[in-house]
């Protein structure tokens, strides 16, 4: 297994794969991709020659039996990952997970597991905790800028699937893993547990706003949806603070992805209005009690080396970092399949709430996985 020299990685999963995993992990300087996997091998081997990838694979054992591969990133879609995630485990190859990590929690807490017991890094691809004004926000709340917080609201509401033509595919389907919950959700659980602290119960309402969409790759044909395209959720926190979460994609002219943080001393608020780029524009404001909020620089230090057209890539790179640094130390370092299980956790439990219309708790994510 590689440890300081490069790391061989293979990339699974070609929408987000060839976007963002692919030029991320080339981008890096301890990294190369050295196979590529797609179900369809026509596809995987016109990636391979566009990208100078040197194997190209539609069977994920004939990957993970490559000396070269000592890494794999899975992007494929949910419903495939936990198949996935166990054949590159018990192969003993470093793994990182795109979200949402599985079906469910239990799928992905075998996985934590797994990975223990076979002695290999597993990490999650968590991204806002790479961004430089998300990472400022955690060093205010670090300081206690805010004192002891009164309310949490989370809005992001985007146009992504606003549009009822957009295409059917498994992002409609609720068996598959589709839905905005899985897609958006999932990031913001991880970083109300990264920024905030643990989740004592929730009450979550799921919305199917647009039922059906053309199956373009069916003639068109019109198809049934229901995963979920609007969530609203609320949740207390361990010390007591309520979160009010409001997650759409069907929202045109949307306000964007906004945290905002009301306390005793003052309020933060974290927000970007650009809904082409989940990741470009944020900024954040701040203000003492009873003050006028005010935009606050971003230091130097938590600049991105470079910066890129699509703003998921530079976040990606430095998850991809965190990999390496992973992988030389032989410690699985945060955000770790541990982060990965409690996002999928809250997941599980909005759809349980969604159901009984009613509050859920929320187990501690150590019991969770004893």
């Amino acid at each position: 297994m590689a440890s300081t020299n490069q790391i061989g990685v293979a990339v699974v999963g070609t929408g987000i794969g060839q976007k963002i995993h692919i030029p991320g992990f080339q981008e890096h300087p301890r990294t190369e991709v050295v196979a590529v996997y797609n179900r369809d091998i026509n596809k995987a081997k016109a990636i391979a020659d566009e990208h100078k990838i040197f194997y190209a694979y539609s069977d994920l054992d004939r990957i993970l039996a490559l000396s070269e591969v000592d890494a794999v990133s899975i992007s494929t879609p949910p419903f495939l990952h936990y198949e996935m995630a166990r054949k590159v485990l018990e192969a003993k190859k470093h793994l990182l997970l795109e979200k949402p990590m599985a079906m469910n929690a239990d799928e992905v807490k075998k996985l934590y597991h797994l990975a223990q017991a076979q002695g290999v890094i597993a990490i999650a691809d968590f991204e806002f905790r790479y961004v430089p004004a998300w990472q400022l926000l955690a060093e205010r709340l670090k300081d206690d800028y805010v004192g002891q917080k009164r309310l949490i609201k989370i809005d992001w509401l985007v146009t992504s699937r606003a549009n009822p033509k957009r295409d059917w595919n498994w992002y409609s389907q609720k068996e598959a893993g589709g839905g905005a919950l899985g897609a958006v959700a999932s990031h913001a659980f991880d970083y109300i547990s990264w920024l905030f602290g643990s989740v004592t119960r929730l009450s979550g309402y799921l919305n199917c706003a647009i039922p059906e969409r053309p199956d373009h790759n069916d003639g068109g044909k019109i198809k049934p949806v229901d995963a979920d395209d609007t969530c609203l959720i609320m949740l207390e926190l361990a010390d007591g603070t309520p979160v009010q979460l409001s997650v759409s994609s069907v929202t045109y002219s949307g306000r964007g992805h906004w945290v905002e943080i009301y306390g005793e001393k003052g309020t933060l608020v974290l927000g970007s209005s650009n809904l082409k780029d989940y990741v470009h524009g944020f900024e954040l404001f701040e203000a003492p009690a009873g003050k006028t909020l005010k935009k606050v620089s971003i230091p130097k230090k938590y600049d991105f080396d470079r910066v890129f057209t699509d703003g998921r890539l530079a976040p990606f790179i430095r998850v991809v970092d965190r990999l390496v640094t992973s992988i030389d130390t032989d410690n699985s370092l945060v955000p770790s399949l541990k982060e990965g299980v409690y996002s999928q956790l809250l997941m599980d439990l909005t759809h349980k709430s969604n159901q009984q219309r009613a509050w859920v708790n929320v187990p501690a994510i150590e019991d969770f996985l004893a």
